[in-house]
């Protein structure tokens, strides 16, 4: 298992000038061996396997004497060279539908070919030291650089290429590719694990890996042997190369292991190979360490586990692929692995990309506070952590209120950071300052942002329905929940608090349902008010404490206007509505219904008499206009108290 294509078509002598390689790594990185096409899929569920081969990936046939393949780093494509290209070339790549097919003039042995991304233009290289465009027919030397080289690395994904120099090999040389220029950047030297015994290179390429990692470029070493000698086994140091400053070792995995590894990086995850075992280990560099002042010392996450068992199935006529599937040789000597995610089988033709499985880690990584924080920083982690929490609230994985609170902690403060960042991008549009900053972009939401709709629909309600813990717990669980969205200073929504006082009246705890209204536990709101007006039947208090929310929210001066004379209390409505100034507006006609309805006789007098007051005070006179409707009410009046008993008009 190894890194780099055994028996590479085109090797790089020492001390070559670096022109060639940037012209080759401008193309697109290094050549591989592989061919064909097909198809496989995954074989059965591997137990606590955290890793996994693709289930779609490139089936192609092995290399002959009349058959070159090659890979290409940069678009991850597979090339089937045959005869030269003279009967065919075959491109297939893991997110290509349809392999590319065509033909080409048959020159000499093909060393490597390419395409530019996107597929543009395809460079053919048949010499060590040139690189023939056969749409352009021409190659323009942009720019030239003079220096020993022993080997050089290409990372597509950064335009980042490193070129070892000097007789030890271990002082690497960054250059940055873009737009057509070449930039040189600081170099740096690797630490070597001791001081070499003779002067000949001492650090190979197959010990070096370029990937980003959370958004940063690291240039990966495997150190054999640690510098420490009082530690066994390899380790992964990991240097920082930022493109301005000086590259920095950030970073030690400690493999506590020897032999041979394999290098890669999937989901910002560092994983690490080990063929004689047999398994692989993954680290994480956003999980704490160990810091001594310069770097961070990591252990790996999880337990060693073998990549997920792979099947293959048989290929040929139908006869013969009813034959059960033959599983894969997982960690073989044949796999060469490339950056940042590709495994090529070179003996039975496949070229996969390798995916991590959160669901086993679930179980493997006990400590909830630390698997959130893994989880977090997933792509795919939403669905996982909903079902965790999900699992927390529930026998037999309940967990202790402060390991629930750790929990809703860490997903609040990610909720709160992208609710600071849309706003901070609001902010920004609405006062024309984007106009000034092209490249600020809306904030991407990741599947980290949990929101409160997110841990209501699938992990809160589908709790309290349950009712399988006691309600005591059912309750401080909620009540933990809405005290993380406090602390985050996040708006609770009232569909929890809604969630809270149902499980407080389903339980008979209108004590505790007051105490939290009436110690603003519960935030006021006109949803929560209409809720508790709802409640009134089994507690009758509620119908109070909904006209206090009511009131106290202040922009419901309407409600609850519609409050109180939907309970026949007419009075104290228009007192209200005195109380607030809004009694020269508001509708007779309403106000009139109401006491019509509560069968009180003296009651519609004195209303109606208000209404007449009203309108001898805004209009000199105390009759009714047609657009106030109220001429049933006036007849009822009369009928009532006779005709006399009308106000009359009051002259000055």
């Amino acid at each position: 298992m190894s890194r780099e294509p055994p028996g590479a078509a085109e090797e790089e002598a020492p001390g070559a000038a670096a022109g060639a390689a940037a012209a080759a790594a401008a193309a697109g990185g290094g050549g591989g061996e592989g061919e064909g096409e097909g198809r496989a899929r995954g074989g059965a569920e591997g137990g606590g396997c955290y890793l996994a081969l693709c289930a779609r990936p490139v089936h192609f046939e092995k290399a002959n004497p009349v058959n070159c393949v090659f890979f290409d780093e940069a678009n991850k494509q597979v090339f089937a060279v045959r005869s030269g290209g003279a009967t065919g070339v075959v491109v297939k790549g893991l997110e290509d539908r349809n392999p590319i097919s065509f033909r080409m003039e048959d020159k000499g042995e093909v060393k490597c070919i390419k395409f530019s991304l996107g597929n543009k233009i395809l460079a053919v290289q048949r010499t060590l030291k040139s690189v023939v465009l056969p749409e352009k027919r021409s190659l323009k030397l942009l720019k030239n650089q003079s220096i020993n080289v022993n080997w050089y690395m290409y990372c597509p994904e950064s335009s980042v290429i490193l070129l070892s120099t000097t007789v030890l090999g271990n002082v690497l040389q960054p250059f940055y590719f873009k737009s057509g220029t070449m930039s040189k950047l600081s170099k740096f030297e690797i630490e070597l694990p001791a001081a070499p015994k003779s002067s000949k290179l001492s650090l190979s390429e197959r010990d070096i890996a370029m990937a980003t990692i959370y958004g940063q470029l690291y240039v990966l070493y495997l150190r054999h042997h640690s510098r420490t000698s009082n530690s066994t086994g390899a380790e992964v140091v990991l240097y920082h190369l930022p493109r301005e400053g000086s590259c920095k070792k950030t970073h030690i995995l400690k493999l506590n292991r020897t032999g041979k590894f394999a290098l890669n990086v999937v989901d910002n995850l560092v994983v690490v190979h080990h063929q004689d075992t047999e398994t692989s280990v993954i680290f994480d560099i956003k999980l704490k360490g160990e810091f001594d002042g310069s770097t961070t010392i990591h252990h790996f996450v999880l337990p060693p586990r073998s990549i997920q068992p792979y099947q293959i199935p048989v290929a040929g006529p139908a006869s013969v692929t009813s034959q059960a599937p033959v599983p894969c040789k997982l960690y073989s000597s044949s796999w060469i692995v490339f950056q940042p995610d590709i495994i090529i089988s070179a003996s039975e033709g496949y070229l996969w990309s390798l995916q991590v499985k959160l669901e086993p880690v679930v179980n493997l990584l006990l400590d909830k506070g630390k698997l959130m924080d893994f989880l977090l920083q997933r792509k795919e982690c939403k669905m996982v952590i909903l079902s965790v929490c999900s699992q927390m609230l529930s026998e037999p994985e309940r967990g202790s209120l402060s390991v629930i609170a750790t929990v809703f902690d860490k997903l609040n403060h990610e909720y709160k950071k992208y609710l600071e960042a849309e706003q901070s991008y609001t902010m920004v549009v609405e006062t024309g300052l984007s106009r000034s900053n092209p490249l600020l972009k809306r904030p991407v939401r990741t599947q980290a942002v949990i929101d409160q709709s997110d841990m209501y629909t699938h992990v809160l309600s589908v709790f309290t329905e349950k009712k399988e813990a006691p309600h005591k717990f059912t309750i401080a669980v909620l009540m933990e929940y809405i005290r993380s969205l406090n602390q985050f200073q996040i708006a609770v929504q009232h569909y929890l608090y809604e969630l809270v006082i149902k499980t407080l009246v389903q339980h008979n705890l209108f004590y505790m349902l007051h105490q939290f209204l009436q110690y603003h536990v519960l935030s006021d709101s006109k949803p929560l008010a209409c809720l508790l007006l709802s409640l009134e039947s089994i507690y009758p208090p509620a119908h109070q404490l909904s006209l206090d929310m009511l009131k106290r929210l202040s922009t419901a001066n309407d409600e609850i206007v519609e409050v109180l004379l939907s309970k026949h209390q007419v009075l104290a409505a228009l007192r209200f509505i005195r109380g607030i100034g809004g009694h020269d507006s508001i509708s007779a006609r309403k106000f009139l219904d109401a006491a019509k309805q509560a069968e009180d006789e003296m009651l519609f007098y004195t209303i109606f008499r208000f209404f007449e007051q009203r309108n001898q005070r805004l209009r000199g006179n105390p009759s009714f206009t047609p657009g106030e409707h109220c001429e049933e009410h006036v007849t009822f009046f009369k009928q009532v108290f006779g005709e006399q008993a009308l106000m009359k008009p009051t002259t000055f």
